[in-house]
C-alpha cells in the first residue's frame, strides 16, 4: 500500500516540502513554516488543489 502525501510550499520564502496528511492540522488551522515560522492557514501552504483536496479528504 503506497502513503498519501501533500505537497506543501511555504507563501513567503519558498520553502517546499512534503508531508502526509495525518501529520497535519485542519486546513483551516494556522500552521506555521518550518524554515521561516510564516504563519498561515495550512489551505495556503497546499502547492496545488490536488493537494488542497488531498488534505481535505483524508482529515
Amino acid at each position: 500500500m503506497r502513503e498519501t502525501y501533500v505537497r506543501l510550499l511555504c507563501p513567503e520564502c519558498k520553502k517546499g516540502w512534503e508531508s502526509t496528511p495525518s501529520d497535519l492540522p485542519s486546513h483551516r488551522r494556522t500552521y506555521h513554516c518550518p524554515n521561516c515560522h510564516a504563519s498561515r492557514r495550512l489551505a495556503e501552504f497546499t502547492r496545488t488543489e490536488h493537494d488542497l483536496s488531498t488534505l481535505k479528504s483524508l482529515q
